[in-house]
Protein backbone atom coordinates (compact mmCIF):
# COMPACT_ATOMS: atom_id res chain seq x y z
CA UNK A 1 0.00 0.00 0.00
CA UNK A 2 1.06 3.33 -0.86
CA UNK A 3 1.36 5.68 1.95
CA UNK A 4 1.14 9.48 2.66
CA UNK A 5 3.24 12.17 2.94
CA UNK A 6 3.93 12.37 7.00
CA UNK A 7 4.00 16.07 6.76
CA UNK A 8 0.43 16.10 4.41
CA UNK A 9 -1.03 13.29 7.24
CA UNK A 10 0.00 15.38 10.30
CA UNK A 11 -1.12 18.64 8.90
CA UNK A 12 -5.01 16.66 7.69
CA UNK A 13 -5.00 15.24 11.68
CA UNK A 14 -4.53 18.65 13.22
CA UNK A 15 -7.48 19.76 11.03
CA UNK A 16 -9.72 17.10 11.98
CA UNK A 17 -9.34 17.74 15.45
CA UNK A 18 -9.60 21.37 15.31
CA UNK A 19 -12.91 20.96 13.94
CA UNK A 20 -13.91 18.09 15.92
CA UNK A 21 -13.81 20.72 18.55
CA UNK A 22 -15.60 23.37 16.29
CA UNK A 23 -18.17 20.67 16.26
CA UNK A 24 -18.58 19.58 19.71
CA UNK A 25 -18.92 23.08 20.33
CA UNK A 26 -21.81 23.67 18.25
CA UNK A 27 -23.64 20.73 16.65
CA UNK A 28 -25.76 22.04 14.48
CA UNK A 29 -23.31 23.96 12.29
CA UNK A 30 -24.45 22.17 8.97
CA UNK A 31 -20.62 23.88 7.25
CA UNK A 32 -18.63 22.78 10.54
CA UNK A 33 -19.93 19.20 10.29
CA UNK A 34 -19.72 18.86 6.69
CA UNK A 35 -15.81 20.03 7.10
CA UNK A 36 -15.72 17.62 9.87
CA UNK A 37 -17.03 14.39 6.99
CA UNK A 38 -14.95 15.87 4.54
CA UNK A 39 -11.57 15.32 6.56
CA UNK A 40 -12.94 12.05 7.81
CA UNK A 41 -13.33 10.94 4.82
CA UNK A 42 -10.04 11.96 3.36
CA UNK A 43 -8.26 9.99 6.54
CA UNK A 44 -10.00 7.17 5.80
CA UNK A 45 -9.12 6.91 2.47
CA UNK A 46 -5.30 7.66 2.92
CA UNK A 47 -4.90 5.40 5.55
CA UNK A 48 -7.31 2.34 3.59
CA UNK A 49 -9.43 2.39 6.85
CA UNK A 50 -13.40 2.15 7.30
CA UNK A 51 -14.35 4.18 9.97
CA UNK A 52 -12.13 7.40 11.00
CA UNK A 53 -11.56 5.83 14.64
CA UNK A 54 -8.94 3.32 12.46
CA UNK A 55 -7.79 5.78 10.21
CA UNK A 56 -6.91 8.34 13.10
CA UNK A 57 -5.05 5.22 15.22
CA UNK A 58 -3.13 4.02 11.74
CA UNK A 59 -1.87 7.39 10.83
CA UNK A 60 -1.11 7.98 14.46
CA UNK A 61 1.02 4.86 14.41
CA UNK A 62 2.73 5.66 11.31
CA UNK A 63 3.88 9.09 12.51
CA UNK A 64 4.80 7.56 15.21
CA UNK A 65 7.29 5.77 13.47
CA UNK A 66 9.33 9.07 12.57
CA UNK A 67 10.33 9.39 16.34
CA UNK A 68 11.43 6.45 16.78
CA UNK A 69 15.15 5.71 16.66
CA UNK A 70 16.85 4.04 13.69
CA UNK A 71 16.71 0.57 13.45
CA UNK A 72 13.78 0.72 16.24
CA UNK A 73 11.01 -0.91 14.10
CA UNK A 74 13.89 -3.31 12.58
CA UNK A 75 14.21 -4.20 16.21
CA UNK A 76 10.46 -4.71 16.85
CA UNK A 77 9.75 -6.91 14.11
CA UNK A 78 12.22 -9.39 15.30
Amino acid sequence: MLLPDKSVLASLLRRYRVWERVVLADPHDPVARRRLEDLAYTLCVLMGRRTVHEAIIEAEQYLATDREAPGAVERRNR
